[in-house]
């Protein structure tokens, strides 16, 4: 059976993934993350859930999306792998968050994910530093 406990580290990886890629269009309040033990997926490290349209109106909530964290996988994995993992997860939610999903292709794809680790992981730019010839031979 699986068990489901919120998993308050992820969340605050999550958040940081959000302020330094200045996504947004992501509320950060109606993000849940949650870690699973107990799954017999073979494959999956993660999942990213949405509450559909339909929930909504029934319950009449504003969108949310849960990040559920396979434990006995993602845990194994070393940080940057984890870092690519939960970046891969952000991008399948859509831009309106409304409640849907972003499909693989042309929205969540390894060499997308890629790039925004590496922009992840880059040294912030100081905005009152101008760029020079000079700063860029070096």
């Amino acid at each position: 059976m699986i068990k489901y406990y919120l998993a308050e580290d992820i969340d605050c990886r999550v958040k940081e993934i959000l302020r330094k890629l200045k996504m947004t269009h992501i509320d950060g309040t109606r993000l849940i993350c949650l870690r699973s033990k107990g799954s017999g997926s073979r494959r999956v490290i993660a999942r990213c859930h949405g509450l559909s349209r339909i929930m909504q109106l029934a319950l009449n909530k504003k969108p949310h999306y849960v990040i559920e964290i396979l434990s006995e996988r993602f845990d194994r994995l070393n940080k940057e792998d984890q870092t690519k993992v939960l970046i891969h997860e952000i991008l399948h939610i859509p831009h309106s968050f409304g409640g849907g999903f972003r499909s693989h292709r042309p929205f969540v794809t390894r060499a997308k994910v890629q790039r925004m680790y590496d922009k992840f992981i880059a040294p912030p730019v100081d905005p009152t530093k101008k760029n020079t010839k000079e700063d860029e031979s070096l």
